[in-house]
């Protein structure tokens, strides 16, 4: 097998190795180890979304070795898949597909089982358990999940809408949204806001400035729900260090950066939380997707709970 050629379906056991009929004796070349890198081909009829968040919570589980993404959308004719297939011989690897139509995936497979590459569709043991449970045949529409129905102009509009009430804009109008975050700076609200935003949540968010009153429009806020981030002090001023660097704008004596100063500002944002009654998180080791997860809890659990 070729230097570059890498599969993982050799790691597998007999009984996991079943699930990739298509090819049934793959084995990890021996300069994985030496490269630290696979690649992954990712084939898709649509966006390719539902494949990069599989590809990558799964690659995120293997701490030695990192995927040299290839990302194919919108392969809907047997030229696109031709240009594919060109690619994948080029730089064999572990192959994933969201393909409907039956000639792309025989294509598809037929090379893979040429090459002696793990290929595997994403959506088919989903499809098939949803099919011998429901009883029913799927529609087989490409990009079902991204039709242009009310979900997805409510989306665009939580997109709006966090964009015009980013960073403390447009207060007058905060009580429209669902969610306001606050808290101090690098606390990850712009991009926390931003993910809510693309699940249809209406999120809007307001820095806590040392020596700046919080607008009392915020202060009171009854519609949304008031949710404060905060980080540990170290956290926020490895943050700060590094965005002042990346900027020249690098100054010892900035309190921006000063450990004490920022502890204080730690220390005000959750005192404020807890004079209002508002739920924090705390983000120090949170990612974007695990922060928006809490909160969606959070609203979720308000929702639920009986108004009075």
């Amino acid at each position: 097998m070729a230097a570059g050629q890498i599969g993982t379906a050799g790691l597998l056991s007999g009984a996991k190795r079943a699930l990739l009929p298509s090819c049934p004796h793959v084995f990890p070349p021996e300069s994985m180890a030496d490269t630290g890198y696979f690649h992954l081909h990712l084939v898709s009829d649509a966006t390719g979304e539902t494949l990069i968040t599989v590809a990558r919570a799964a690659a995120a589980q293997y701490a030695n070795v990192a995927p040299v993404e290839h990302l194919y959308p919108m392969v809907r004719s047997k030229k696109q898949l031709d240009h594919v297939l060109a690619e994948i011989t080029e730089s064999p690897g572990l192959v994933l597909y969201t393909l409907l139509e039956e000639d792309l995936i025989a294509a598809l497979e037929n090379k893979c089982r040429e090459l002696n590459l793990p290929c595997m569709s994403v959506l088919g043991p989903i499809l098939r358990l949803f099919q011998s449970y429901l009883g029913a045949e799927t529609i087989h529409r490409v990009g079902a999940q991204h039709v242009l129905n009310a979900e997805y102009f409510q989306r665009i509009e939580a997109l709006n809408f966090s964009m015009m009430h980013d960073d403390g804009q447009s207060v007058e109008t905060l009580e429209d949204a669902d969610v306001v975050l606050i808290g101090v700076s690098r606390t990850s609200k712009t991009p926390t806001s931003i993910y809510l935003a693309n699940r249809g949540v209406k999120t809007g968010n307001v820095p806590l400035v040392p020596g700046v009153m919080l607008a009392p429009r915020v202060e009171q806020l009854k519609r949304p729900l008031v949710v404060g981030l905060y980080a540990s002090p170290e956290r926020i001023v490895q943050i700060r260090e590094n965005r002042l660097l990346g900027l020249k704008a690098h100054r010892d004596d900035d309190q921006y950066i000063d450990k004490v100063a920022v502890a204080e500002e730690v220390s005000f944002s959750r005192r404020l939380c807890s004079r209002h009654g508002w739920p924090t998180i705390d983000v120090t080791r949170r990612s974007i997707e695990e922060t928006a997860a809490a909160v969606m809890r959070l609203l979720t659990e308000r929702r639920r709970a009986p108004a009075f």
